[in-house]
């Protein structure tokens, strides 16, 4: 059990280390005004900043409780995922990686708000007028978690024999 213990928490690790990296690399080589198209008409990459949670839900709220609230949250997550992945025997193997994702993710924007009170969103993808919210490592890796986690949901169950 130890072993997928160091393996999950591994993930995360990897997760929060390639988010950092990614995140230090456009604030360090990036300006606010700078756009490298990768692929023309639909991905570029941007530097913005993000005040708000994933794809900028709350980005304008003036709120004064917005960053403890955000925060708060952000650690709630990470403490709950965290002792869920203590004991990842008690997961099936789509759990535990979702879970290990989503920690990882969690925990690279956690950083940024409590560093810098925002987060940093570089990627940026576009199809004619229709453009998605920029966003950045940790939040693709909190979305590819859930969805982990959603298809484990979703998954169907074997019932044991009703025995009368």
């Amino acid at each position: 059990m130890a072993d997928l213990r160091w393996k999950a928490y591994g993930m995360a690790g990897l997760v929060l280390l390639l988010d950092r990296l990614t995140k230090w690399v456009i604030e360090t080589r990036v300006s606010f005004l700078d756009s490298y198209r990768v692929i023309p008409g639909f991905f570029e990459i941007v530097h913005s900043q993000n005040r708000g949670v994933a794809f900028g839900v709350f980005n304008d709220s003036t709120s004064e409780w917005r960053s403890i609230l955000l925060v708060v949250g952000s650690l709630v997550a990470v403490a709950v995922i965290s002792a869920m992945l203590w004991k990842p025997g008690k997961l099936d193997r789509k759990t535990m990686w979702g879970c290990a994702l989503i920690l990882g993710g969690a925990a690279g924007n956690l950083v940024d708000r409590l560093l810098f009170g925002q987060v940093t969103d570089f990627l940026l993808f576009h199809v004619g007028d229709y453009q998605w919210p920029t966003f950045n490592v940790a939040d693709s890796a909190i979305v590819i978690g859930s969805g982990l986690l959603l298809l484990d949901l979703l998954r169907p169950r074997r019932q044991a024999a009703n025995v009368s």
